[in-house]
């Protein structure tokens, strides 16, 4: 059997708009991801369902499986023939014991390659408007592990004091009280600015801005727990100025997105711009019908209708793929008028080339079926959509007296990979809004949840059809003003607002 390959790789500190371009690749192809605990979901959201998973749960001072172990599995996946990501917080080189874990796969012979991450160092103090370095203030910075198997030496302490600069300690949490007493005890003014950023890149991040001497009971009075940067220098006055992750509209918020994995990409980017932590869990997935002849004798016929009638991106992009395939070019439906069920549908069928002739102004089968029955004029209409298509749009049809034919282009299937994480922040009440564009999303992500009391989601819907089912799951509901994603945006934008404040000392 051919001998796999080990791809040490540094997922940043959270946010997954800091992975790398490689990172991702590399999570996207592998057949196996072996990941820490400090790997921000998002970042786990991006492991394709097919892809096997190893949880080693690594956090500060808190190790379940052995470090030992976990080269372990490294050799022992890469000698079955797999390609092996391992997916490490942060950059797998700084306090990250990527070496370590180098180390037995180089003795074995294991081809390896190693992707840098986004430090939190780095990003963390970013996110919070403090600058490492500043001309007016210092023109170094130093990292220091914040963990120790034993003492730090005052020699230590005092060398960091003559050193000056900017001081950055990782994993500073447990030993706060010791690292501030030592640095003061070594000289350091006892006012010199610190900060301690609490679960930096992420919904939640917090500041806690002091004081050396005063930082540590300031912390224990404000409850914060790891993970956490503790920053110390002159620098850290620069936060109140600098400061902009947290004034974003939507910091703070965890949102949960229920879209179709491909489709998921516009709103979950808009969402994650306004400032919201944003998890990607698909409840649904559109998978064409192979077998179709009713629609292909349909297309060979196209000239008989009227109009097409597309009611989903998802369902115009498979419309148009199978007519690529079968060799059809766009030419073949001559004149017929393309009617579209809102704005996203729309834009997808501009990609190929065509407008639609006919848009609702709300976006719903209802709407859509009322407005075609007055444009259609007595002509047949094609339908092309999913198997199980909303009844509302031929309803407006059959009262009109218009010929149509109803044809299954798709199925939508329910997904269920991501489910126990879903269930988990649910659980745990990290989820300020789960964000649902379809009934089916919703059905989805009930059927993947499973039974529970929906009463506490907050669920933030794109039309009528989507509310009524969220409704009967028993959720609390807005309903976006128009069906767009940013009219959906907008909604929780209005609903939620920045409502977290840096805690200042």
């Amino acid at each position: 059997m051919q001998t796999g390959k080990v791809y040490l790789v540094g997922a940043g500190p959270a946010d997954v708009g800091l992975l790398t371009l490689r990172g991702k690749e590399l999570i996207e192809r592998a057949d196996v991801v072996v990941y820490d605990a400090l790997v921000g979901q998002a970042v786990l959201g991006l492991i394709p369902e097919s892809t096997r998973r190893i949880d080693v749960g690594k956090r500060a001072g808190e190790h379940p499986v052995p470090q030992q172990r976990i080269n372990m599995i490294l050799l022992e996946e890469a000698l079955s023939g797999s390609q092996v990501v391992r997916l490490k917080g942060g950059d797998p080189f700084l306090f990250g014991r990527g070496g370590e874990e180098l180390e037995l796969l180089e003795q074995n012979g294991i081809p390896f390659e190693v992707v840098p991450g986004v430090s939190s160092a780095a990003a963390v103090p970013a996110y919070a408007g403090i600058p490492l370095t500043h001309r007016d203030f210092c023109s170094s910075v130093h990292i220091i592990t914040g963990q120790r198997k034993s003492a730090r030496p005052p020699e230590e302490f005092e060398a960091l004091v003559r050193a000056g600069g900017t001081l950055v300690f990782l994993m500073g949490v447990g030993g706060l009280e010791q690292i501030c007493t030592g640095l003061t005890e070594a000289g350091m003014p006892p006012e010199t600015p610190a900060a301690l950023i609490e679960r930096g890149t992420t919904a939640r991040q917090r500041r806690l801005l002091s004081t050396v001497a005063a930082l540590p009971e300031e912390a224990r009075q404000a409850g914060v727990r790891p993970p956490a940067v503790l920053m110390v220098g002159e620098v850290c006055r620069l936060s109140e100025r600098f400061s902009w992750a947290e004034k974003r509209p939507l910091h703070g918020k965890k949102i949960l997105v229920t879209r179709p994995r491909e489709m998921a990409s516009r709103l979950t980017g808009m969402l994650r711009e306004a400032g919201a932590e944003v998890i990607e869990i698909p409840a649904i997935r559109t998978v064409e019908i192979p077998e179709n002849p009713a629609l292909d004798l349909s297309l060979d016929h196209v000239g008989r209708y009227g109009w097409l009638v597309l009611t989903s991106p998802s369902g115009a992009r498979i419309f148009f793929e199978r007519l690529r395939r079968q060799q059809r070019d766009v030419r073949m439906l001559g004149e017929i008028r393309l009617a579209a069920i809102g704005a996203a549908t729309a834009r997808e069928i501009e990609a190929h080339g065509l407008f639609a002739d006919l848009v609702p102004e709300r976006f719903s089968a209802a709407a859509l079926g009322t407005a075609l029955a007055q444009a259609a004029g007595g002509t047949r209409v094609l339908i092309v959509r999913a198997r199980e298509g909303s009844p509302d749009l031929t309803a407006e049809l059959e009262r009109a007296g218009i010929p149509y034919d109803d044809l299954p282009l798709y199925d939508t299937v329910y997904e269920s990979a991501q489910s126990m994480v879903g269930a988990a922040m649910l659980d745990a009440g990290e989820v300020d809004y789960v964000a649902f564009t379809s009934a089916s999303t919703v059905q989805g992500f009930v059927r993947a949840i499973g039974a529970r009391d929906y009463s506490g989601i907050r669920a933030a819907c794109i039309g009528e059809a989507t509310a009524r089912a969220a409704q009967a799951c028993g959720m609390q509901v807005v309903v976006a003003e128009q069906a767009t994603m940013q009219s959906l945006v907008q909604l929780m934008t209005e609903q939620t607002g920045n409502k977290e404040e840096p805690v200042d000392g």
